[in-house]
């Protein structure tokens, strides 16, 4: 069976290195991208320069009929998805919950939740042997802030976490007899432009001391624990997750 994958917010840190490691391992690639067009094309060439066949879409993950089309895509150009990566996030900065705006708190549950609910969905239309496919699997981006709460940083980011966490753990059970994985990374303390967002680039730079490994991760770490989970290799794990928090 042919591997295609959809790696949402694709273009840069983490999203970017899965797609580049997905390519190596012969996967034919979508990079979904919502604004940053040029880092989705930089990460496509690269791609291509692996010998690997890829797209760069544009779409909103928390909007249904962006989704829609980004699939629709993926199906015309690469085939039917196989693999899917629910990496597009985003943070506000940090504050307490009692400094939020409604507007703040809805846009992190927009893309955070509803993204990757959204895409599951479209690849479950595909994947499922209820609509035809032959199986696939799933991996959620989480956070270790879903375990940590985040308290006086981004609470309302911690819960949207740890609502696609809860997720996780449903849908796995959902299709686990459909021949479809779902699983989950805990990411924490990656050196990406991630946490300029938040308003700190150097945010993991300062943290390194609290954290017992004593250092910041990798984008790359974080896309081995990601395709493995894609793999066969993982073939009896699902509703099940990676922490990559250098053991907080």
């Amino acid at each position: 069976m042919d591997k295609v994958i959809v790696i949402t917010g694709g273009g840069r840190g983490i999203g970017a290195a899965t797609a580049l490691l997905a390519a190596q391992q012969g996967y034919r690639v979508c990079i979904n991208y919502q604004a940053d067009e040029a880092s989705a094309l930089k990460v496509l060439g690269q791609v291509r320069e692996l010998g690997a066949q890829g797209i760069a879409v544009r779409a909103d993950v928390s909007i249904e009929d962006e989704v829609i089309g980004l699939f629709n895509e993926v199906d015309a150009e690469l085939g039917r998805v196989t693999a899917l990566v629910n990496n597009a996030g985003t943070v506000g900065h940090k504050s307490r919950l009692d400094e939020m705006s409604e507007f703040r708190i809805q846009k992190i549950l927009k893309t955070n939740v509803l993204g990757p609910i959204l895409c599951a969905k479209h690849a479950v239309l595909r994947m499922s042997p209820r609509h035809g496919g032959q199986g696939g699997s799933i991996v959620n981006v989480s956070s270790v802030a879903a375990r940590l709460g985040s308290p006086g940083e981004y609470v309302d980011y911690a819960a949207s976490k740890g609502a696609l966490d809860t997720f996780t753990i449903g849908l796995s059970k959902e299709l686990a007899g459909e021949g479809i994985r779902v699983n989950g990374v805990r990411p924490g303390y990656i050196y990406t432009d991630f946490h300029a967002l938040s308003g700190d680039a150097d945010r993991v730079s300062k943290l390194e001391g609290a954290i017992p490994m004593g250092r910041g991760g990798r984008p790359d770490e974080v896309a081995e624990a990601i395709i493995w989970l894609l793999s066969d290799k993982a073939s009896y794990s699902t509703g099940s997750f990676i922490d990559l928090g250098g053991g907080r």
